[in-house]
């Protein structure tokens, strides 16, 4: 099971993430999310990843000056985009940074999968989450929603793809078993409240996956 631990804050996140086998990590860059950093405080943990596990910066609906200050400063392996872009803006990141694009799609019904082959292909991944819930200030991601896992169960697609949205250590074997997913990706769901994440949480996630 490839594992992603989602907007790391802190060494201490960062550590647990490592120690028990997380893929991948990702810091995020969108002002409004209790996660964000600022490019000064994301570089000194991205550089203390170690070799194997991918650094991930989530954007969203980022332009290229933002892009290009955060790549600038912190050492990334990997550009996530959480917001409206186009497949055709992806092959713009794509080109212009010469980095991996993972792209969020927000899967409600069956309709949006049509969606997803449209960026299936152009992008590297594909994430799946369930649609922001309908409330002011809602974030894009990272809202512990969850949707209809079976919708992905037996759909193919060029590309890897995460699973993602209100999974936690509880419902993590249920999520794997309906839908097929080979990985998975976790933010809210190792939290003791936004942003914050909790080391054991993160390690009770990871064994747990390791053992599907």
């Amino acid at each position: 099971m490839i594992t992603k631990i989602c907007g790391i804050t802190s060494p201490a996140a960062l550590a647990a993430a490592v120690d028990h086998g997380a893929a991948m990590v990702g810091f995020v860059f969108y002002p409004p999310s209790p996660r964000c950093l600022a490019p000064a405080q994301a570089g000194p943990l991205a550089d203390a990843v170690p070799a194997g596990v991918d650094r991930v910066g989530v954007f969203v609906d980022p332009d290229d000056a933002l892009l290009a200050e955060v790549l600038g400063r912190v050492r990334l392996d990997m550009v996530q985009l959480h917001g409206n872009e186009t497949p055709a803006r992806l092959k713009q990141v794509r080109a212009k940074f010469g980095l991996p694009v993972i792209k969020a799609i927000k899967l409600a019904s069956v309709a949006d999968l049509a969606k997803a082959r449209d960026y299936d292909g152009v992008a590297d991944w594909l994430l799946f989450e369930a649609p922001a819930p309908d409330r002011p200030g809602a974030l894009p991601g990272g809202n512990g929603q969850s949707f209809d896992w079976r919708l992905l169960a037996g759909q193919k697609f060029r590309r890897p793809w995460l699973l993602s949205g209100g999974l936690d250590a509880g419902n993590l074997a249920q999520a794997v078993r309906s839908s097929g997913a080979v990985a998975v990706d976790v933010s809210s769901g190792v939290e003791d409240a936004p942003g914050r994440k909790n080391p054991a949480r993160i390690k009770e996630f990871l064994v747990t996956a390791a053992a599907l």
